[in-house]
């Protein structure tokens, strides 16, 4: 089935602002976050692309407040995983990439005001996600085993409004969830997607960096620093500033 793109009803509090096919959500949100405050949200209407920013309003210093991509992300898997098939499960790779079943499908970013200190409320942050729902004039799946599509992976009903409308409404529960259990649960439900190898031990820190421990003597084997990480967009290709494939 070909992939489609319709017009999106989101709830409060979110405001919608559309772009046309070559816009780029994240930059335009990062641009209007001051002035248009929190829940707008902006959508590339595109239907090879499910590529939105959405303007958040932390109440935490920045070292803090940068956790939102874990809620984000789940929001993301979520509103997935109600179109994927049973055989094929959505998992991450630390921080920020969405794969299924294993083939690298998008992922997420977050962006912060320039100059925003760590230990300092910033005036907002915005929370950014792109998947690929079809693929135009690309190789064979085969020759990219781990890049790939929706389309692709056997995903059905598959409209790239639909996806953004459905990660609005997880996004909002993700933050209710926050509110009412503390990050805690946040961290679990992400942990639950993120393949262990070996012996090894994830969880994240207070801060958000991954801490990586050996099972069985618990002793930390390493800390990744999650502003570094996010620094990096290992998902994002640079030349076309779409998923790699």
């Amino acid at each position: 089935m070909r992939p489609s793109v319709s017009d999106i009803q989101l709830p409060p509090p979110y405001s919608l602002v559309p772009l046309r096919e070559a816009g780029d959500a994240f930059a335009h949100a990062c641009a209007i976050a001051a002035d248009e405050g929190a829940g707008t949200l902006a959508w590339v209407r595109r239907y090879d692309l499910a590529e939105f920013a959405v303007v958040l309003e932390p109440e935490e210093p920045l070292e803090d407040a940068r956790r939102a991509i874990y809620a984000g992300m789940n929001a993301l898997a979520d509103a997935l995983a109600v179109h994927a098939p049973p055989s094929r499960p959505i998992t991450f790779d630390w921080p920020d990439t969405v794969r299924v079943d294993g083939v690298l499908v998008g992922g997420a970013r977050l962006g912060w005001p320039e100059g925003a200190r760590e230990n300092e409320i910033p005036d907002w942050i915005v929370f950014s996600g792109m998947i690929r729902t079809a693929v135009i004039r690309a190789g064979e799946p085969g020759l990219r085993p781990l890049l790939g599509a929706l389309d692709e992976l056997g995903f059905v009903a598959l409209d790239a409004g639909e996806i953004v409308a459905s990660f609005s409404r997880h996004l909002m529960a993700a933050f209710h969830e926050w509110s009412d259990t503390g990050f805690g649960s946040i961290a679990s439900r992400w942990l639950d997607r993120l393949p262990r190898k070996g012996d090894e031990h994830a969880e994240l820190a207070g801060n958000g960096d991954l801490l990586i421990s050996d099972t069985a003597s618990h002793g930390l084997r390493e800390r990744r620093s999650l502003p570094e990480a996010l620094a990096r967009l290992s998902w994002l290709d640079p030349m076309t500033g779409t998923p790699w494939l």
